[in-house]
């Protein structure tokens, strides 16, 4: 029997926001199609723009990249009608509509064909102006614009990317000329912008390597802004987000970006799925895995990894319909079974205060919540097999304060239902105990409501 305990008198700070995702809503809110209200629901703190010039729904080619907005780089850029911003105009209304904030990706989305977007500009300073006046349209209302909230702009993605054939889909310069472009990007921006926060630079690892090195190392002697260090990795267990945390943590220290009082760049793992090898039989297994209900539970189990770790923001990717996106159908927009892990997650948040799990263990993944009154527990079953014995799970808790004792009410995610309440029970002491028989990937949302 796996054992859990929590003792709610104990808070470990807040739930972190472990529920972003990449890219928006699909659908329209004002005809209600797609899955627009369906992305509402998720309560989903921040989109990351990425890759979204690869879907229709959100302008297509003419969206978020920034020579897609900027298309003749000869023309002048303090002129606003050399930018064409309407699609990503209508793009960035939708995303707030939903009650989202856009995470907005400066740079050009991944070439795996031919290039355009992914090679050095001409003129890091022109492009940095460029970018300036991108961010003025949306938050300054240059050019017939918008005063949004838009706080995170992340300078390009993956220039570190490598293909198996050893040609990169991201950057097509030097990791010399990349470092340059985003010391002359990044001091411009924050000079211009000082209270928005200005970061990257999306790597596909955080792990110590020659190019993560180089990059801090010029950030370190160059005194360039870093607000937040974003970074990437595809795994197919949970305590992977952990180790990713950890090497992250290890490449700033060793950098001399965390401070003598702890203080760092945020850490940004702002793209992760489910991926066991990157070609094969194995890939295109990965990519069913993603719409299926282990691909929900490994969800969950990265969500609870992630708040146990040094991570202060994870964005899944995938939520524009395509073969990574677990969310909803590509095809009919119709939720996936990861949809209700997400559903599930949202409650976490609304009660702020964490509590956690003792022990951590490697197959029975849990986060809980409080605010003092009411409590939530998430928690999955997961191993990176396709089959595995039901496991007993004891959840034992403690500091629970209530005059009339509580109501526990249990959700549960699997083949059968999509987070929905299968039983409930009446406590009345401070500390007691409940057990679960939980088949492989099941995810359950415990509420603990007080009577």
């Amino acid at each position: 029997m796996t054992e859990l305990s929590f003792d709610f008198l104990k808070i470990g700070g807040k739930i972190k926001m472990m529920n972003a995702v990449n890219n928006g809503p699909a659908g329209s809110d004002e005809r209600m199609t797609g899955a627009f209200a369906e992305y509402a629901a998720l309560e989903i703190p921040y989109a990351r723009y990425h890759d979204s010039a690869y879907y229709y729904g959100y302008g297509g080619e003419h969206s978020v990249d920034v020579h897609r907005i900027f298309k003749n780089f000869d023309a002048d850029e303090n002129d606003p009608a050399s930018y064409l911003f309407e699609p990503t105009d209508e793009y960035v209304r939708s995303t707030f509509a939903v009650g989202t904030f856009p995470y907005y990706r400066l740079g050009a989305s991944i070439e795996h064909g031919y290039k355009l977007g992914t090679y050095p500009p001409k003129d890091f300073h022109k492009w940095a102006r460029v970018c300036e006046h991108i961010i003025r349209h949306y938050t300054e209302g240059w050019a017939n614009g918008f005063n949004y909230n838009i706080e995170y702009w992340e300078i390009w993605n993956e220039p570190d990317c490598r293909n198996l054939d050893g040609s990169n889909p991201c950057w097509q310069g030097t990791m010399e000329q990349f470092n340059d472009l985003y010391e002359i990007v990044a001091k411009h921006l924050k000079s211009t912008f000082p209270h928005l926060k200005i970061g990257g630079p999306a790597f596909t690892s955080p792990r110590k390597r020659e190019d993560t090195i180089s990059f801090l190392a010029a950030v370190k002697e160059r005194n360039i802004p870093l607000d937040f260090y974003s970074f990437h990795r595809y795994m197919y267990t949970p305590k992977t987000v952990r180790e990713a945390s950890d090497e992250a943590v290890l490449t700033l220290r060793e950098a001399g970006l965390i401070g003598e009082h702890g203080e760092r760049p945020e850490l940004h793992l702002n793209e992760w799925n489910y991926v066991k090898a990157w070609s094969g039989d194995l890939y295109k297994y990965s990519r069913r895995v993603s719409k299926l209900l282990k691909g929900a539970s490994f969800v969950a189990g990265c969500m609870c990894m992630g708040q146990e770790s040094d991570i202060d923001m994870m964005m899944y990717y995938d939520a524009r319909p395509s073969d990574y996106c677990g969310l909803f159908d590509t095809d009919s927009l119709d939720v996936l079974k990861t949809y209700y892990t997400f559903l599930m997650f949202k409650e976490l948040p609304k009660l702020g205060g964490w509590v956690k799990a003792e022990p951590v263990t490697d197959d029975v993944y849990s986060i809980a919540a409080t605010d003092g009154e009411n409590g939530a527990v998430l928690l999955t079953y997961y191993v990176d097999e396709d089959e595995a014995p039901a496991k007993q799970v004891s959840l034992d808790f403690a500091g629970i304060k209530s005059e009339k004792g509580v109501t526990v009410e249990y959700y549960l995610l699997d083949n059968e239902h999509n987070d929905e309440l299968i039983r409930s029970e009446v406590f009345t002491a401070e500390n007691f105990s409940t057990y679960l028989n939980m088949k492989l990937f099941d995810t359950y949302l415990l509420k603990i409501v007080p009577i």
